[in-house]
């Protein structure tokens, strides 16, 4: 019974995490160029049973497990659907890869194209960090006109200025979240990559609000079905304790 009071617990655990993110995922439904995580669980510990009386050849009857336990969090990469903004500063790549930004703490990857231009006029993500070209940090200055076209090629008033890093990992498994809607790629190597880039368009997040929310309601009573079990579980032991073992 203690055993089954541990199995029903850590499945509680796991589903719990599922939950925190799925509701991540919702919370992030509008926000440009998200990529939604999958919680990946597996069975913890489990084991072959057999018959005990049957000597050393017995039988295998199956399998028991011992309970779930969230293995990974999965970031998924597909691409979002694409929404015209007007604004010449809302990019987003058509295809794979990343725009590079830099930050206090190195270089880091977005697909969030929502830029603006700051008081010295750098491009820069809404959270300030410096969009990179090919020469450095993207500058506009206060030129009138800015026009980026698919290869990623900077023009200020119909002059080419600079070109905009766009890289793409082999195994984007490699990539971690940071916030922000940044990547960090620690020990992979960037590339270049194969996506256009698009002006006056954002990528959208690509998360299914619709399955989000059968995937949270689907875990809120995976939930309450390992706290019944833990509830069951407590009242055969108060039986055993205060009803058997008085016998």
């Amino acid at each position: 019974m203690i055993r089954g009071i541990y199995t029903a617990a850590s499945g509680m655990l796991a589903e719990a995490i599922r939950a925190d993110v799925t509701a991540n995922n919702l919370a992030n439904a509008n926000t440009a160029g998200y990529k939604k995580d999958v919680a990946l669980s597996r069975d913890f510990a489990g084991i072959l049973i057999s018959r005990i009386n049957d000597g050393p050849d017995a039988p295998v009857i199956g399998s028991l497990g011992l309970g779930a336990v969230v293995d990974n969090v999965a970031t998924i990469h597909t691409a979002g659907m694409m929404r015209s903004t007007g604004n010449a500063l809302d990019l987003a790549i058509d295809g794979r890869g990343f725009f590079v930004v830099a930050t206090p703490a190195g270089l880091r990857y977005t697909r969030n194209g929502a830029f603006t231009r700051n008081s010295e006029g750098e491009l820069v993500t809404q959270a300030g960090y410096r969009v990179m070209g090919q020469a450095g940090p993207v500058r506009l200055n206060s030129g009138a006109k800015v026009t980026i076209d698919a290869d990623g090629r900077v023009f200020v008033d119909e002059v080419e200025v600079d070109r905009l890093q766009v890289v793409d990992f082999p195994d984007q498994r490699a990539l971690v979240k940071e916030g922000d809607s940044l990547f960090a790629a620690p020990g992979a190597a960037p590339q270049a990559g194969s996506g256009q880039v698009r002006q006056g368009v954002l990528e959208l997040a690509n998360v299914n609000v619709v399955a989000e929310m059968v995937n949270l309601i689907a875990g809120y009573r995976a939930y309450e079905i390992n706290a019944k079990m833990v509830q069951t579980h407590d009242q055969l032991l108060d039986k055993a304790v205060n009803e058997v073992g008085k016998v």
